[in-house]
């Protein structure tokens, strides 16, 4: 099976950008914080060029893994999901699970080192969930697995692209 950025390559040409809420402007004279570039990679979510997303735990032992908002889009409408069993140790890279929609399937990759110890049921049951809210890590989201993390995941997630870097490669 394809890895998402594989399925994806026809249907990015159709994705369109969507622009930023126009209430965000700085007009507002908001002060933005400041922020240790490691502590905000700590607690923001991380992507890989295969399109998922990983979100670390501010203490880096535990994680959550999905598929990004761009690859549910492009995939349309999911009609199954296969979860990882638990426990499952991998690599990153791995093959965690699957996911199918009406124009494609696609493997699910693990973006970094570690051992899933949880999977979201929901997705068996109702896969359009991950249309709804792939990034979504609430019990009602679209996220694929939480995870434990050791020091090679740890390493692994610096490896990754923040979201800013992510856009740009989406609209390459």
């Amino acid at each position: 099976m394809a890895s998402i950025a594989r399925s994806l390559r026809p249907a990015a040409a159709r994705l369109t950008v969507r622009s930023p809420a126009p209430w965000r402007a700085s007009s507002f004279g908001a002060r933005a914080f400041s922020v240790s570039r490691a502590a905000a990679a700590a607690q923001a979510k991380m992507y890989t060029k295969d399109h998922e997303w990983v979100e670390l735990s501010a203490d880096k032992k535990t994680a959550t893994i999905g598929i990004s908002d761009y690859a549910a889009h492009a995939l349309g409408d999911v009609v199954y999901v296969e979860l990882p069993t638990v426990p499952l140790e991998v690599s990153a890279g791995d093959a965690i699970g699957a996911v199918e929609s009406v124009k494609s399937a696609s493997d699910i990759n693990s973006p970094i080192s570690c051992t899933v110890t949880a999977v979201n049921s929901m997705l068996e049951e109702t896969p359009s969930t991950i249309n709804k809210g792939p990034e979504d890590d609430s019990s009602a989201g679209g996220w694929v697995a939480k995870v434990e993390v050791a020091e090679a995941g740890v390493k692994d997630v610096e490896a990754l692209m923040d979201a800013e870097a992510y856009k740009a490669f989406t609209e390459e």
